[in-house]
């Protein structure tokens, strides 16, 4: 209702603010079409604010909103972007200064589409589907190449020209489908399946030229990504030029940047891998020929070395050494036997010299009785007594006829 004021009765500052700010919180949460032109996300901080401006007229309002509301659609938002939002008006009364509360922001058009793409990209990653240890190697020469591609286009005409000139006996396995449109992906699938399913194609590829977001929207169908993701066969794509990033591009096992692009990557250039074999031929040459040299050097050193060029030669030494050892050992020898006998001459003067028998050269002689005794004394023996006289010729028999003192 109005308020009666005169310049008599005027409101104070503060009232008519607070009285704004009532008159605005009645108002509600409603939703604003606009294009965002300022953003600013403070590190640290979990408020985002923006500046949403109407495009028909020079009217602009701030936004507020919490991070994790910006975060849903991060991806696919910036500045210049049209966006819808639903949002509570707020009068800020120290400043009078309206601002909006975002809970929720939406794309406007073809951002709602990417939005949609970004969280199947999400869920399909967290399934694994895009892992890299999912992906598998190519062939280094396929006997036969898959292809799906649109029907007469340009995408087909570069990628068997490529192919062919690059490696002029490739053999391919076309599939014309549509690649736009309501039927793309059913007949993408299929023929992606047929050739999966072919005993002699080793290499898939799914190629298709450049062209809008809505153009190759069906290449990121989930349908299409879960066959591709199932297949034994390697599978590359192409699609597109380099910027296009369909979700086909990385669920394939190799993601060319253009069909031609996929031509060079799946056939190897025939010139170049003669080249490299030439190359590898000369280097193995080389190396054979290195290790020749170096053995032949190798050898001529060891020839050249005395023991081969006099191979007697160590055997004449040996045997010059055995020849003076011998002889060694015979004069060794010879002193030790002339020495030995000489010691055995004089040992064997003193024992003759020392011998009884030399005694009884002297003209002594030795008695015994007849128990073979020797007799030492007179008193040892009687008269009449026979005894045995020994001298140095031989033995007498004597008779015992008197003892006479010493």
């Amino acid at each position: 209702m109005a308020l009666n004021t005169s310049p008599e009765a005027p409101l104070p500052v503060g009232q008519v603010s607070r009285l704004i700010g009532g008159w605005i919180d009645r108002l509600g949460a409603v939703w604003v079409e606009g294009q965002i032109t300022q953003m600013s996300r403070r590190p640290g901080q979990g408020v985002v604010f923006l500046t949403l401006r109407d495009p028909a007229h020079d009217i602009s309002v701030s936004v507020t909103c919490f991070r994790q509301v910006f975060d849903a659609v991060a991806d696919v938002v910036s500045e210049g972007a049209r966006v819808v939002v639903h949002a509570k008006p707020e009068w800020y009364a120290p400043r009078g200064q309206l601002s909006l509360r975002a809970t929720e922001i939406r794309p406007v058009g073809m951002g709602e589409l990417l939005v949609k793409l970004e969280q199947l990209k999400r869920s399909l990653g967290a399934e694994g589907l895009f892992a890299p240890g999912r992906k598998k190697p190519l062939p280094f020469l396929p006997h036969r190449v898959g292809l799906v591609c649109g029907r007469a286009s340009a995408a087909e005409r570069d990628v068997l020209e490529v192919a062919r000139r690059r490696w002029p006996a490739v053999r391919f396995e076309v599939r014309n489908v549509a690649v736009q449109g309501v039927h793309a992906v059913p007949q993408v699938v299929q023929a992606v399946k047929e050739l999966d399913d072919h005993p002699e194609v080793d290499v898939i590829v799914v190629a298709r030229g450049g062209g809008s977001v809505e153009d190759l929207l069906p290449f990121s169908d989930e349908r299409l990504v879960r066959v591709v993701a199932d297949c034994r066969t390697p599978v590359v794509s192409a699609i597109g030029h380099e910027p296009d990033s369909p979700l086909l591009d990385l669920v394939a096992d190799l993601r060319a940047s253009t069909p031609t692009d996929a031509a060079k990557k799946v056939v190897p250039d025939v010139g170049e891998e003669l080249e490299r074999v030439r190359q590898l031929r000369s280097r193995a040459l080389r190396t054979v020929r290195g290790l020749l040299d170096r053995e032949e050097r190798g050898l001529a050193h060891t020839l050249g070395r005395p023991s081969m060029e006099r191979p007697h030669r160590m055997v004449d030494e040996r045997a010059a050494e055995l020849d003076a050892l011998t002889a060694r050992s015979r004069r060794v020898l010879g002193h030790l036997l002339d020495r030995a006998d000489s010691e055995l001459s004089h040992t064997w003067a003193r024992v003759v010299s020392l011998s009884p028998a030399a005694t009884l050269e002297r003209g002594y002689a030795v008695l015994q009785s007849a128990d073979g005794a020797v007799v030492r004394s007179p008193d040892e023996v009687t008269d009449g007594d026979e005894l045995r006289a020994r001298v140095a010729a031989g033995e007498l028999s004597v008779r015992v006829t008197g003892r006479g003192a010493r």
